[in-house]
């Protein structure tokens, strides 16, 4: 049958409520907590103060972005081009593959083992990443595995805000338990979640990319209206 312990798509298309549906055998749907804050500095805070209290066991994970854990050499000390290159990675191109994604089920198995001896600790993102380098496996997409069996969620405000990044990884937040913490900064973030910043250069060079689609009749009725707004800017 489809996998189903595992990243791969075989086992997201087939359900994609796994992420956020956890049920008791023959018992009532139990809610996840979503803990979202303002920077993923907070998280470490929080998850600080998680580790000493009663519920330092339960099953938790981080959702971040590659920039914190992406552990491959040649991705984590590139630029501002890291999503691409890991999907480029992933996808295979270039003849090259990712050897940590494909180590992913080595961190899942790790926490699991924790969990049944009764000796999982809250953790930190730097604790997974440390832990990804030493078994070789993809942090990033690990954290996004633990998801399924979590209780709670840590992540920043735009994991829970954003409807693209929701989407992308996998977030229903239906039936389910959300907390913001200073949710006075919540109207800042959302704000963000809908706005781009461009600069003049960027404006220049759109509109002169958009006058030689034109001039060259290349969709020409879908790129006037653009050209209109880069001139109007």
């Amino acid at each position: 049958g489809p996998c189903t312990e595992c990243s791969c798509s075989a086992g997201k298309e087939t359900d994609k409520d796994t992420s956020n549906t956890k049920k008791k055998e023959n018992g009532p749907f139990i809610p996840k907590i979503f803990f979202g804050t303002r920077t993923h500095k907070q998280i470490s805070q929080i998850t600080r103060e998680l580790r000493r209290t009663a519920y330092s066991s339960i099953p938790m994970t981080i959702l971040s972005s590659r920039d914190y854990t992406c552990i491959h050499p040649g991705v984590s000390s590139s630029g501002s081009n890291r999503n691409e290159m890991c999907v480029e990675l992933l996808e295979g191109k270039h003849g090259k593959s990712c050897l940590y994604y494909h180590g992913v089920h080595k961190l899942s198995e790790h926490h699991a083992q924790q969990s049944a001896h009764r000796v999982y600790q809250a953790w930190d993102i730097e604790d997974l990443v440390s832990l990804g380098k030493k078994l070789r496996a993809c942090p990033y997409f690990a954290a996004r595995e633990l998801m399924v069996g979590a209780d709670i969620v840590f992540c920043p405000y735009n994991y829970l805000l954003d409807p693209q990044i929701r989407e992308s990884m996998e977030i229903n937040l239906k039936g389910q338990v959300v907390i913001l913490d200073e949710a006075h900064n919540i109207e800042d973030s959302a704000r963000e979640a809908v706005s781009y910043g461009v600069t003049e250069s960027q404006l220049r060079a759109a509109r002169e990319e958009l006058d030689f689609m034109v001039n060259n009749n290349i969709r020409q009725k879908a790129h006037e209206p653009l050209r209109a707004v880069c001139c109007s800017l």
